[in-house]
């Protein structure tokens, strides 16, 4: 698996475990891949939302010492950037024509192709679900936060259009992290005059001082032309877990999402003063939904954690405790919004 492709390996031994970046030649450019863990374990692949990268969107889960584990314990982590957003990354040549949704899915196979891999998990944070949907068959369940699955509203569309010309002409301004902080965050952690923004909006906004605009430019214009996936929703058979900040522009969304989706195999978990970015805002929220979820693939794992109330991933929890209504009790202020089991 790692062949010349392979780049030169990141110390990041702080987030979990070290990872390796590998650069994958695809059909339509090359995309980085950031991987943690045990190549020789199942699966889980993330992509991150507009402007993002795995460092920016998934670290506050992956830091958190329980999830991290747990996580880690059942699965190799494979982190796939969007192309032009990993960290260093230098502008994409303008003659190089803008990827469609459907070209962002191809390049999603092609490196599961690169890497040997069979069926999947996926954890995708905002627009990920699109491009995870197209290859179904590869997927063996769905974490999604905040996700889309229409075509954009008229409001939504003419937002990305005001964002594209600022990122067109003046490149990643104030003004354009602001809309994009905004898309991730709740008002709470933002700040407002009077309270400063949180330790978290600080450091995302850092890293989007770091991307390149026209990279940025690119992704955002694909989720603008975005198809509307509802119809496909219907024929999902896997898993799925959503989670939503009520704080989130996406909220209706998600909503409309798990309408249509098999109640037999879905749920969303709503997250209470929280935007779209779950995994950064309140990483802690998604642990115990996430347990539930994979005990229906027979996964577990001992708790290594002795100050822990309990054993995440614990066999010995009674089968009553998966209902959606007893995973509302404890994990309050959370709340599910479907009566079904996972």
């Amino acid at each position: 698996m790692e062949g010349s492709n392979e780049s030169v390996s990141f110390n990041m031994e702080k987030i979990c475990l070290g990872g390796k970046e590998h650069h994958v030649h695809t059909g339509r450019g090359s995309v980085s891949v950031i991987i943690y863990g045990d190549q020789d374990k199942p699966a889980l692949i993330t992509y991150p939302d507009l402007a993002l990268n795995h460092m920016s969107c998934f670290q506050g889960l992956f830091f958190w010492p329980e999830a991290a584990s747990m996580l880690l314990h059942n699965f190799c982590i494979y982190h796939i950037c969007p192309p032009g957003h990993e960290l260093g990354a230098a502008p994409i040549c303008p003659d190089v024509p803008a990827p469609s949704v459907d070209d962002l899915a191809d390049q999603i196979l092609e490196v599961l192709n690169y890497f040997g891999l069979g069926s999947v998990m996926c954890m995708g944070v905002t627009a990920g679900i699109e491009l995870q949907m197209k290859y179904r068959l590869r997927v063996l369940g769905l974490i999604l936060v905040s996700p889309l699955c229409k075509a954009p509203s008229w409001t939504e569309w003419f937002y990305n259009k005001v964002m594209a010309n600022l990122l067109y002409f003046y490149g990643m301004c104030g003004l354009v992290n602001e809309f994009l902080l905004q898309r991730y965050f709740s008002k709470e952690v933002r700040g407002t005059a009077e309270v400063p923004e949180s330790d978290i909006v600080q450091a995302c906004r850092r890293l989007l001082d770091e991307r390149q605009s026209t990279n940025v430019l690119r992704y955002l214009q694909a989720i603008n032309r975005r198809p509307d996936i509802t119809d496909g929703l219907k024929k999902l058979k896997c898993r799925t877990l959503i989670f939503v900040g009520d704080d989130s522009p996406f909220y209706s969304e998600a909503l409309h999402m798990i309408s249509k989706l098999d109640e037999r195999y879905s749920a969303l978990v709503e997250v209470q003063a929280c935007g779209s970015m779950v995994t950064e805002e309140q990483p802690h929220a998604m642990l115990i939904p996430i347990e539930y979820f994979l005990m229906g693939y027979g996964m577990y794992r001992p708790c290594h954690f002795t100050d822990s109330p309990r054993s995440p991933l614990s066999p010995c929890i009674s089968p009553e405790l998966l209902s959606p209504e007893s995973m509302g009790l404890k994990l309050k202020p959370i709340k599910t919004r479907v009566s079904v089991s996972l």
